[in-house]
Parts: C-alpha cells; structure tokens; sequence
C-alpha cells in the first residue's frame, strides 16, 4: 500500500513538474517565478519517502524533460532536481535553515560547474566567452549609437571593456554567487508551499542572527594584505585574489547589515531604519565602505556581546 502511494504521488509530482518544463520553454513570460518552484516536488517527494526513493524521481524526471524538450531542457532536472533532493534531505533530517541554505548553495554550484563542463565539452560552447561576446556586441552598439550623435564613446565605455575582459577571470565569482542565490531563493519559495504539508520545515533564522565564523576574518585580511603587496596579472594567484577578495568583502558587508539589524532589534530602534541604511549601502560606495568596516569589527571584537538592552 505504501508504495502504490508513493508510485502515485511520484506520478502526480512528476506530471506537475512536466507540466512546469512546458511551461518553462513555451509560455517564457512566467518562467522568471516559476522557475524558482521547480525543486519543489522533489523536496516533496524527498520528504515523504526519502532520498532513494528520491533519486529514482528524479531521474524520471530526467527522461520526461527528454521527451518533453530534447537535450536543451535537460538542465532544468539536472540543476533544480539536484537542488531539490539535497534540499528536501536536509530538511528531512531536521536540519538547521542555515545548514539547508548551505547545503543548497553546494549543491547548486556543482551543479553549475556540470553544465558549464557539459556545455563546452558536448556543445562546444562556453558560457562565460559567448557572454562576452554579446556584451561586447552591446558595447559596439553603444558606441555607434554616440558616435552618431557626436560624442566620444572612448572615455564613456572604456570601464565596461575592462570589466568585460575580465569576466573570464571572474568565472568562479559568477559561479559561486549563482548558486548562493539560487538555493536561497529556492529555500524562500520552497517553505511557501512545502510547510503547508509539512509545519516543522525550519525557517532561516532573522537576518540579525546572522553571523560568519571568525576564521573568514583572517581570511579577508590575508587577502587584502596580498592585494596591497600586488601580483603579477599573468599570475594563477592573482586569478585566485580577484575572485576571493570581492567574495570576502561582500561576507564582511553581510556581516555588517547583521549587526546593525541586530543592534536596532535590542535597542528597539523601528525596522525602516536599518532597511533604508541597507538600501543606501547598496547605492552608496560610502556607505559600503563604513558597513564593511563594522562587519569587521564585529567578527573581530564580538560587538553584539557587548550590546545590551
């Protein structure tokens, strides 16, 4: 009896994530929302009758993706079916929010390095050159454009070849904030639906918990130190700095905007006013440069232990 239920519902999940691909590839409008609820039946079907169970639909899915878009809508199974399945075990163990979101993001970036290799070695294509490659088709669209009106397009775009060029360099950057991203935009919409089934589904904890281990300190200042020391451009190092020391300094703002969440929570200043210092953070270099400073203090020094009601 338990599994004729579990063959029905694997049915039906599977008949609802078909209909999600369809959707997907036909009706592109919607996919920007929906996409981000294709782990769902997985971690569903993960929930009720565990991981194996799991795995095996999870490779159905696989053929009915085949049968319903070919080779080009494999990666939808491949990335949010992954995804699904270690996010749906980390809930079934009874894991923190925290550890689910970062099991997730794992996952998620394995799955991405799987098809960037599968699209340059199947397909011959990689996806960080052909992204330069339309950009820089924008950028010469720009620079006709100013041309045509009589402006001098050198100075104006010259930042956007730079970056552009090192984009390529960027490749593990990209790669590692997509998949941060996506598992926790997945957790987001998946606990929408799954805790309707499932109560005990834990939620990330208030933006004010948290906080990095203090390791992730030192890393950053062994980073930034070697930066100011400066490498050879032609170097596997400097390759390895540029994508470390954007990624550590972002850690350090997270752990900044943490705590003045945390220090307006105890002091019961309103929730606008660390949300508007958020927003100015994220337009202002200024403001950047000061929250950064404090996530630093605060890994370092252990502020919220010394702030009291």
């Amino acid at each position: 009896m338990k599994k004729t239920n579990a063959l029905t519902e694997g049915a039906l999940l599977a008949a609802l994530f078909g209909i999600g691909v369809i959707a997907l590839i036909f009706v592109p409008f919607i996919s920007m929302i929906l996409i981000w609820f294709m782990p769902i039946p997985f971690i569903i079907y993960v929930l009720r009758h565990g991981l194996k169970p799991g795995v095996l639909f999870w490779v159905v899915t696989i053929f009915i993706t085949f049968i319903i878009a070919g080779l080009a809508g494999l990666p939808i199974p491949l990335f949010f079916g992954l995804g699904g399945l270690v996010v749906g075990e980390l809930y079934r163990r009874e894991k923190s929010g925290l550890a689910v979101l970062l099991g997730g993001s794992l996952t998620y970036i394995v799955s991405i390095i799987m098809l960037f290799i599968m699209s340059i070695v199947l397909l011959g294509i990689h996806p960080l050159h052909t992204t330069q490659e339309l950009m820089r088709q924008s950028i010469e669209t720009a620079e006709g454009m100013l041309i045509g009106i009589g402006q001098d397009p050198n100075e104006q775009l010259q930042q956007f070849h730079e970056f552009i060029n090192m984009i390529g360099e960027l490749g593990p950057l990209i790669i590692v904030i997509m998949g941060v991203t996506a598992a926790l935009i997945t957790q987001l919409f998946s606990r929408l639906v799954v805790k309707r089934f499932f109560p005990n589904i834990p939620p990330l904890p208030p933006f004010r918990e948290w906080t990095f281990p203090k390791s992730f300190l030192w890393y950053y200042l062994i980073v930034s130190i070697v930066v100011l020391i400066g490498v050879p451009e032609t170097s596997f190092i400097y390759i390895v700095l540029i994508n470390l020391f954007p990624l550590l300094g972002f850690v350090m703002v997270i752990q900044g905007l943490s705590f003045l969440f945390y220090y307006c929570y105890v002091k019961g200043v309103p929730k606008v006013v660390p949300i508007i210092i958020t927003v100015f953070t994220l337009l202002l270099p200024m403001f950047l440069f000061l929250i950064r400073i404090l996530g630093i203090i605060d890994l370092g020094f252990e502020l919220r232990k010394k702030v009291k009601k």
